[in-house]
């Protein structure tokens, strides 16, 4: 038996790492719990994307802005390297039809503060000069930036640890402890139990089960994506690039494969090339087709690719919600269980304001946001009847 705690965090990826710092800060007592590493899932395999481009205004645009400030600042409070680069993000159209929507959507964009500048056709090379010719146009988003995940993961654990937070990695959560007015009392794993009354669930694309042990719902859905890794290359391209067509993807419902070309490259010499997106559960599967596409789209994009080797290919599962906002606060349905899961593919970057979310919410802080729209119980229709 563990001596008790405020706080459990039940997930040691980017999200639970920002749960845990800014709780640890606030002068709570935290333990975080993972049955596998640090960034073992979901984080590990992201490509640490910080993006406002491919959000449109909306209660996620908000949290998105609000991360991209709390990511400069903690880029320079945390005391190791995490990988944190400004490179702005380029959206680039090969269609007048497509840059007129891109247009429409940055014009909405900059209308909730977000920077977009157009990018007339003959402007594209200037900004990456290995662009294929004949694009349409595009708009220059300078507030993406990027992180290594795994890495800002694990500093914004260390920094919690400094703030006497307790790591429990390889420690599985086989059932949540409970009082008999169901009030969560902790969590029990396969090797000890963990007593606080609160418990936040940040389990990525697992949030579904340990939401189900807890008695409640919370349509969590795996959402898989694979990444290809070029051989080293000199630094060919200078910023994040991706077809406008990608946010749709992003918005979509559609359970079949969707690709979208998005391309940049790393301090390191590699280009790394996304997006696919599909609800296959599980499958571990390496999808040729998803690969294929993914290789023509970014060669297409940059001809100058179309020679060059992949040295390997991996992929993730995205936390999907059916309504793309993630699972940010207290469930009303069990008094002391928090949720921080659901980010899909953008938990990376809303790490830091969910994390200050949740701290807020157990605190009793007024929140620095509306946490409205980010409600756990809101696909509950049982908890909705008048």
């Amino acid at each position: 038996m563990r001596q008790p705690l405020d706080v459990v965090i039940v997930g040691a990826g980017v999200v639970g790492a920002a749960c845990a710092y800014y709780a640890s800060r606030s002068g709570l007592s935290v333990a975080v719990v993972d049955r596998g590493s640090v960034a073992g899932g979901t984080t590990g395999a992201g490509e640490g994307n910080l993006l406002v481009s491919d959000k449109l205004p909306g209660p996620e645009l908000e949290l998105a802005l609000l991360s991209a400030s709390l990511w400069r600042e903690l880029s320079e409070e945390l005391s190791s390297d995490i990988e944190y680069e400004i490179k702005g993000g380029l959206v680039v159209a090969a269609s007048e039809e497509s840059l007129t929507t891109l247009s429409t959507t940055a014009a909405t964009q900059r209308g909730a503060g977000v920077e977009a500048y157009h990018v007339t056709s003959d402007r594209l090379r200037d900004a990456e000069p290995h662009l294929a010719p004949h694009l349409a146009g595009g708009c220059h988003y300078p507030q993406d930036a990027q992180v290594q995940p795994a890495l800002a993961a694990a500093e914004l654990l260390r920094e919690a640890g400094r703030s006497g937070a307790r790591l429990c990695p390889g420690e599985e959560v086989v059932g949540i402890l409970r009082h008999r007015d169901g009030a969560v009392r902790g969590v029990r794993t396969a090797r000890s139990e963990l007593r606080a009354p609160v418990v936040v669930n940040a389990a990525g694309t697992w949030g579904g089960d340990l939401a189900a042990m807890a008695g409640v719902d919370l349509p969590v859905l795996p959402r898989r994506g694979f990444v290809l890794v070029t051989e080293p290359l000199p630094r060919l391209i200078r910023h994040k690039v991706y077809a406008a067509e990608y946010v749709s993807d992003v918005s979509s419902g559609s359970a079949a494969l969707q690709t979208s070309p998005v391309v940049e490259g790393t301090p390191s010499g590699p280009v790394l090339i996304g997006a696919s997106r599909e609800r296959v559960g599980f499958d571990r599967t390496l999808s040729v087709p998803a690969i294929a596409r993914l290789a023509a789209q970014a060669a297409a994009l940059f001809p100058v690719l179309a020679d060059v080797r992949v040295m390997r290919a991996y992929h993730g599962f995205r936390p999907y919600l059916p309504d793309h906002l993630p699972a940010i606060g207290p469930d009303p349905r069990v008094p002391g269980l928090f949720h921080a899961c659901g980010h899909e593919g953008a938990g990376i970057g809303l790490a830091p304001a969910t994390g200050l979310l949740i701290a807020d919410a157990i605190a009793g802080r007024q929140p620095v946001l509306d946490p409205g729209p980010f409600a756990p119980d809101r696909f509950d229709t049982t908890c909705h009847v008048t």
